[in-house]
């Protein structure tokens, strides 16, 4: 079975897949507040948290390994450079740069970024991309009366979504047409490998001007113009969506006052 990457909807009737777009929508902000503040303590009940959703949205391990798969290097540069960069007290004596205060930040800043992704790769998993688009269209409109499209404002959002797996496939298509020409991404060193890794910029920034291009005409073709829109399926909150949105919001309100108390 292919693995979808971050951003595919994958069809299902697990209890996450059947709540309302909009609970979703907004537990993945508050969640993503309480990640950018959280401590050592906080971290684990979000970490379990985590867990739990992705089990009760039926995702499998792969399915989330291969949402973080194309981030790695980043992760990675991301926990090296705190690593090396941070002063304080030195963990090894023949490696001065690399300090106590160096690890802890970089392990807590790298957990940070893989927690906003794992809830944001739980969020367009379990939640087809017309559902996000109403979602985000109902969440947004009171701000009409300001002016703000609320409609352009969730397609946008939509449309960024929905692009990141295609890009991500078609970079993984162009690199197998490279290996198919006899180029090697896997040997070198680093330097090495950035830089044929490199070689796949300007097809692909073509590539996203192609798709725009195509986009575009296709919503041209099928008349698309700006404006309230009707839905098949109109969003209407469920008891178990009042409940669930509820017990979210009181969980992580109180796991960010955890923050004031004393330990």
């Amino acid at each position: 079975m292919k693995t979808l990457p971050l951003g595919q909807f994958i069809p299902g009737d697990s209890p996450v897949h059947r709540l309302d777009p909009r609970v979703k929508i907004l537990t993945v902000l508050l969640l993503s507040i309480v990640i950018l503040n959280s401590g050592a303590v906080e971290g684990l009940v979000v970490t379990a948290f985590l867990l739990a959703a992705v089990v009760l949205s039926g995702l499998s391990a792969g399915r989330i390994a291969a949402a973080l798969k194309p981030l790695a290097w980043f992760f990675v540069l991301l926990f090296c450079l705190h690593l090396f960069f941070t002063d304080g007290r030195p963990v090894f004596a023949i490696l001065p740069a690399v300090t106590h205060e160096g690890l802890e930040r970089g392990t807590a800043v790298t957990w940070q970024f893989v927690a906003l992704v794992v809830s944001a790769a739980v969020l367009t998993m379990t939640t087809a991309p017309s559902e996000l688009v109403g979602g985000f269209e109902k969440l947004l409109r009171p701000f009409n009366r300001l002016g703000v499209p609320s409609h352009d404002i969730a397609i946008m959002v939509s449309v960024a979504l929905r692009f990141v797996p295609t890009l991500l496939e078609e970079v993984e298509r162009m690199r197998e047409a490279q290996v198919a020409r006899g180029a090697d991404f896997g040997r070198g060193g680093l330097i090495r490998r950035l830089r044929k890794m490199a070689t796949l910029v300007i097809p692909l920034v073509l590539c996203t001007f192609r798709r725009a291009d195509e986009l575009a005409l296709a919503m041209e073709g099928r008349g698309y113009h700006r404006g309230p829109r009707t839905y098949l399926r109109e969003l209407k909150f469920t008891r178990v969506d009042y409940a669930a949105l509820l017990a979210v919001t009181a969980f992580l309100i109180g796991l960010e006052a955890l923050r004031f108390l004393p330990l």
